[in-house]
């Protein structure tokens, strides 16, 4: 690691009283000076509570705005803003509202990951840990859900209940090509005792196979539940470094370590610190769209409490 880059940084967070928060899934490098690491549902909380001017958000787009619409008085940068998320670019609003329409007005639920206006035109607002908590505790039958396709059959799978998937071909392209039920069989040849672990976002087959289905955050809490030979991580590589850190201790690899979200990396220490330094790019919210997702967030989190 650059220690100037890193002693740039350590000043300018201090001169801007600042912060950053970054995704699992970003650069070694990043976790490395990171204030605070976690999943999307994590950082998110945690921004609201911390005592700082200025957010740096390590993260693709959807998160910096989530962490914008729960902090409108803080300045939030967003150091890479191409660094976009292909999964919430599969939903538009007017995909929401056409569906609401055709299906009577049905309910949509809508994962986190997806971006601003479209969460501001949704029922409920998911992530991948809570979306069977909710829908679970809907009086609705039917309900719709997007963008990610695999996440809504997981839920259904969980729930019982009929969801149509918004649209019907919303994936992350990571989980979708990159965890595959040929990883998790080899990998049950390769290592002794292996606890395989995979996102909800994975496709079915993958995630019937493995041991264990849950987000980036309950995968590092079970690890350190579960005893194991080799504890194996099916989501992107970046989640292996994180677990490797808190348990130097144990084995632990990734399902297949080609997966790897190439915008998450795009975000470097250099572009962070540049962030700082010129205080842009920022993000910046329609109060209207604000308004609009912060009670929808109040009563997905009236749900699950």
């Amino acid at each position: 690691m650059d220690d100037e880059l890193v002693r740039r940084l350590e000043e300018l967070k201090r001169r801007r009283r600042a912060v950053i928060l970054a995704h699992n899934y970003q650069l070694p490098e990043i976790q490395d000076v990171a204030d605070y690491i976690g999943d999307s549902l994590e950082l998110a909380k945690k921004s609201m509570s911390i005592d700082a001017d200025v957010i740096v958000f390590a993260g693709v787009s959807f998160m910096a705005e989530m962490a914008k619409a729960l902090n409108p008085d803080k300045i939030v940068l967003h150091p890479v803003p191409n660094s976009r998320c292909p999964l919430a670019d599969f939903l538009t609003p007017q995909q929401i509202l056409e569906a609401k329409e055709k299906y009577n007005g049905a309910p949509f639920v809508i994962y986190v990951n997806s971006n601003i206006d479209a969460k501001a035109v949704s029922d409920y607002i998911v992530t991948s840990a809570s979306a069977a908590k909710l829908v679970s505790r809907l009086d609705d039958e039917l309900i719709l859900f997007g963008p990610d396709k695999n996440l809504a059959d997981h839920t259904a799978l969980m729930t019982g209940k009929k969801i149509i998937a918004v649209p019907s071909n919303g994936h992350c392209p990571v989980h979708e090509y990159m965890v595959r039920i040929e990883d998790v069989i080899e990998a049950r040849k390769q290592y002794e005792n292996p606890y395989i672990m995979v996102h909800p976002e994975a496709p079915r087959e993958a995630r019937l196979a493995a041991d264990y289905v849950g987000s980036t955050s309950q995968m590092l809490r079970r690890i350190r539940e579960v005893e194991a030979g080799t504890y194996v991580i099916g989501t992107e590589e970046g989640l292996v470094y994180r677990a490797r850190k808190l348990y130097p201790s144990k084995n632990i690899v990734a399902l297949q370590p080609k997966a790897v979200c190439i915008d998450m990396k795009k975000i470097s220490l250099r572009r962070i610190v540049e962030s700082l330094e010129n205080m842009k790019p920022r993000v910046e919210l329609d109060p209207t769209v604000l308004s609009k997702v912060n009670e929808i967030l109040r009563r997905s989190l009236e749900l699950i409490k």
